[in-house]
């Protein structure tokens, strides 16, 4: 079979019925494509799969809205972009959902994708974004009425990077990008290393008194009481964890603390929701109620700080024990992720603990390097990102608006400053990663609201400009 085979597989009119809480949506299709587009001697395929909810589309060459999918399985994304959904019948649009090669069921090599280096190769966003090319000119020709639909690109953190990287890439494609949340500049030499920690840190500090001081004095805290067997057993007992702490674990146990404050900044939503993990309104206000005197014993302090942590990990109260390896939802692939991260996704995080409140860590990346080669025996491409996509040098590009919640530590790498008239940032004042993609809601501040009605303005003029 050659590259270019495609094959459509509709599966069933029950599909049709369109439930954003819990998606059924459309029609679920897979189509085989290269594994390697930018070669010739490579000639397998692979099945990617895409969404597409059309019961609001003009089908006289209505917008088509493509969202770009990241890391993990795109039912889930599908299922947390509900402002394509509330949009879709002003807009007139078709709604497609494409997901992102080895990440959910879009898995070139099947079950042995993992199982050697070698079959990774083709785990690139250039890889990815062909794919996109592809499924859009696919979808333009086999879809009656979608020959002459314009294509916006959207989405949120790495799928936002995507979609402007789309736009950059292959203009004749999409006419424009939605770039939600997405840090296209948080890599070498492009964004302090410190400014993503720094904007956590800011979260708690104005969440409740005493709250990031309590987070910064429990590192030295956690290092006094681990130094002991008696006291792992401590740590082990008091969170409640599932596997009981070794002397080896330890850094593991931090650098799961750490990524729990990163992830609630992430998603310290006005609102209660299940992003990541199901929790309430402004979650990091109500962590901070845990953590409210830093001036605590080691042990009292790291008794609350397990409170704090299971308003993270356990809201619901359902959880039995805390696993250190598990941050988030399951949704998200973790291991293609490293991978990325291990080739050309470097982005440099680090901490000095006197502007933030994270253990002081310095970016190391012969260290990262070294650790990336015993993983995957591959060396990361600190470069490449800004060879391939210009870096900060993007102002001969257009229609893109990139936005950025302040409460999102993503933003430290995001555009945040308009460009050009083209290339515009909008700024969200209290919105955490990427609210503005979330469905409306009756809590959503003010900000979120405007930037939304500004995303609809630049579509529409985008469309109207391509139709004339």
């Amino acid at each position: 079979m050659t590259c270019s085979s495609s094959l459509h597989v509709p599966l069933g009119p029950d599909l049709f019925s369109i439930i954003v809480s819990s998606v059924q949506s459309g029609i679920k299709s897979v189509s085989l494509y290269c594994v390697d587009h930018f070669g010739f001697s490579e000639v397998s395929t692979f099945k990617q799969r895409y969404l597409i909810a059309d019961q609001d589309w003009d089908r006289n060459g209505g917008p088509i809205l493509f969202y770009t999918g990241n890391e993990g399985d795109i039912v889930w994304f599908c299922n947390n972009t509900g402002f394509m959904w509330d949009i879709s019948k002003e807009m007139k649009a078709m709604l497609v959902f494409a997901e992102h090669r080895y990440y959910g069921k879009s898995m070139p090599f099947g079950q042995k994708a993992f199982s050697d280096p070698k079959y990774l190769d083709y785990l690139t966003s250039e890889q990815a974004l062909a794919d996109f090319a592809v499924l859009i000119r696919n979808l333009k020709r086999t879809i009656p009425g979608a020959q002459n639909s314009p294509v916006i690109a959207m989405g949120g953190s790495y799928g936002g990077m995507l979609a402007a990287w789309l736009r950059m890439k292959y203009p004749h494609v999409v006419i424009g990008a939605i770039a939600a949340s997405a840090p296209i500049w948080q890599f070498e030499n492009m964004c302090p290393c410190g400014s993503y920690n720094t904007i956590v840190t800011k979260d708690f500090l104005k969440s409740g008194k005493g709250c990031a001081e309590s987070i910064r004095n429990s590192w030295g805290a956690i290092n006094k009481v681990s130094s002991t067997a008696e006291g792992l057993k401590f740590l082990s007992s008091i969170f409640h964890l599932c596997s009981p702490l070794q002397m080896d674990d330890v850094e593991s146990f931090k650098g799961w603390l750490s990524e729990t404050w990163v992830n609630l900044a992430m998603v310290d939503y006005p609102y209660a929701a299940s992003f990541l993990e199901p929790l309430p309104a402004w979650p990091i206000k109500v962590v901070c109620t845990h953590l409210k005197d830093p001036s605590l014993s080691e042990e009292l302090l790291l008794k609350k700080l397990f409170e704090a942590v299971s308003v993270y990990y356990n809201y619901t109260g359902n959880m039995k024990c805390l696993n250190i390896s598990q941050t988030a939802t399951s949704s998200l692939d973790d291991q293609a992720w490293y991978y990325q991260s291990c080739t050309e996704m470097v982005m440099p995080i680090c901490a000095d603990g006197i502007n933030d409140m994270f253990e002081p860590a310095k970016w190391d990346f012969p260290a990262f390097s070294e650790d990336c080669y015993k993983t995957w025996g591959i060396r990361p491409r600190p470069d490449w990102i800004a060879t391939n996509y210009g870096g900060k040098n993007i102002s001969s590009h257009t229609n893109i608006v990139f936005s950025n919640g302040d409460l999102d530590p993503w933003s430290a790498g995001g555009v945040r400053k308009s460009i050009s008239d083209t290339l515009v940032a909008i700024t969200i004042t209290d919105g955490a990663h990427h609210l503005d993609l979330r469905s409306k809601n009756p809590k959503d501040p003010p900000s979120v609201q405007k930037a939304r009605t500004q995303e609809i303005q630049y579509m529409k003029k985008w469309i109207e400009k391509t139709k004339k």
